[in-house]
C-alpha cells in the first residue's frame, strides 16, 4: 500500500473517529440528533462489552483498522485505548491510561443514560402530541 494512501487512512480515521467520539458524547444534547446518537451509543456498547467477549473488552473495530494503518507508518508503540491516543495526538498530554480510560467509562455511560431519557421522553412527547391531534 502506498504512503499517501496510508498517510489518508490515518487522516480519515483521525477526523472520522474523534468526530464519532465527540457526538457520542455530546449527540444526546440536539433533539434532531438523539435517535442517531442512541444508535452510535448502543453500537459502540455493543462492540466494547460484545465484540469485546472474543476480542477483549473496549474493542472497537475503528481502532483496529487505525492501528493497522499506523503500524504499517511504522508507529508500533500504541496505547491500548484509542481515548488515551487522540489525546496525546490532539494535545501532546500523555494521561495516565487507567485514568483515561475511567473517564470514558464514566462519559460513555452517561451520555448513554442521558441519551435513552432524552429518547425516551421525546417519544411519550410525540406521543401525546399525536393523541392531542386526533392522529
Amino acid at each position: 500500500m502506498n504512503a499517501l494512501l496510508l498517510i489518508s487512512g490515518d487522516l480519515f480515521f483521525l477526523l472520522f473517529h474523534t468526530a464519532l467520539t465527540v457526538f457520542n458524547l455530546l449527540g444526546w444534547a440536539w433533539h434532531r440528533t438523539r435517535r442517531l446518537n442512541l444508535i452510535t451509543l448502543l453500537l459502540t456498547g455493543a462492540s466494547w462489552f460484545g465484540l469485546g467477549l472474543v476480542y477483549g473488552i473496549g474493542y472497537c473495530p475503528l481502532t483496529d483498522w487505525h492501528w493497522r494503518i499506523l503500524y504499517r507508518l511504522g508507529h508500533y508503540d500504541l496505547p491500548r485505548s484509542y481515548i488515551t491516543y487522540i489525546i496525546d495526538r490532539w494535545t501532546g498530554l500523555h494521561v495516565s491510561a487507567p485514568v483515561v480510560e475511567a473517564v470514558t467509562v464514566g462519559a460513555f455511560f452517561t451520555a448513554l443514560v442521558l441519551s435513552v431519557v432524552l429518547n425516551i421522553r421525546d417519544r411519550q412527547a410525540g406521543k401525546k402530541a399525536n393523541e392531542n391531534t386526533g392522529s
